[in-house]
């Protein structure tokens, strides 16, 4: 298999095409056509600060189906106390910019750019890019944020400033998705800490078809309701 490269229009190569370790394609833009086209087709854009724009589409896929989400006992516990305000959409660039900034283990640098930042910025006045923020004190001191492609919400990124703050946040947010019907959150690939929480891998053909369905039904698009705080409780 081969790479393909993106010419002007807003067109993807079919994921089944991807290599081995899901990259798919190369170049093309960050524009908001582009980008809407490409999470409804089940493709995302990673890659390195200075480096060309790459599409990814591996398989299999990691996802979390909000009824299997699982919540530990101290982490029920933390939600039940009420020590952090969730709020939904108030502060989307802060918490994109704080993925970016804050470091991680065993990561050199972040993939979240400034141009990705602009990119996803624009998505959420579009109403398809959406966070959940946990909130102390009036401080913004975790989160998380994705963007809406039908019935599933492609998560991208998460932070925390405070232990269990980003946890709080994502199970907030996917009682939040539940309830306004999406039915998958997207982890994209492999990772442990969300396979904790519920998540699993299924084959590409599979998330590609229930994306495709969800896409397909047009009352499947719920708008984002901004700024609206509420407690995650359970």
């Amino acid at each position: 298999m081969s790479v393909f490269r993106l010419g002007p229009d807003p067109i993807f190569p079919p994921p089944h095409l991807a290599e081995p370790e899901g990259l798919l394609a190369i170049g093309g833009d960050l524009a908001p056509d582009r980008l809407i086209a490409a999470y409804r087709a089940g493709i995302f854009p990673w890659f390195e600060p200075g480096g060309p724009i790459l599409w990814w589409s591996p398989d299999p896929r990691l996802v979390l189906f909000p009824d299997e989400l699982k919540v530990s006992g101290r982490l029920a516990r933390t939600i039940r106390s009420g020590r952090f305000e969730i709020r939904f959409d108030s502060a989307f660039d802060d918490v994109v910019r704080a993925c970016a900034e804050v470091p991680r283990d065993h990561e050199d640098g972040t993939w979240i750019t400034p141009e990705m930042r602009e990119a996803y910025g624009r998505l959420h006045r579009l109403g398809l890019a959406r966070s959940a923020e946990a909130w102390r004190d009036g401080r913004l001191v975790g989160g998380v944020y994705g963007v809406a492609a039908g019935r599933c919400f492609c998560g991208e990124s998460m932070f925390h400033f405070e232990t269990d703050a980003s946890k709080v946040a994502l199970v907030a947010l996917v009682e939040r998705l539940a309830a306004e019907g999406f039915e998958m959150l997207d982890c994209q690939i492999r990772s442990e800490h969300m396979i904790r929480l519920g998540a699993r891998e299924i084959p590409r053909d599979e998330y590609l078809s229930r994306l495709d369905r969800g896409c397909r039904d047009a009352s499947a698009r719920p708008g984002a309701r901004r700024g609206s705080p509420a407690r995650a409780a359970r």
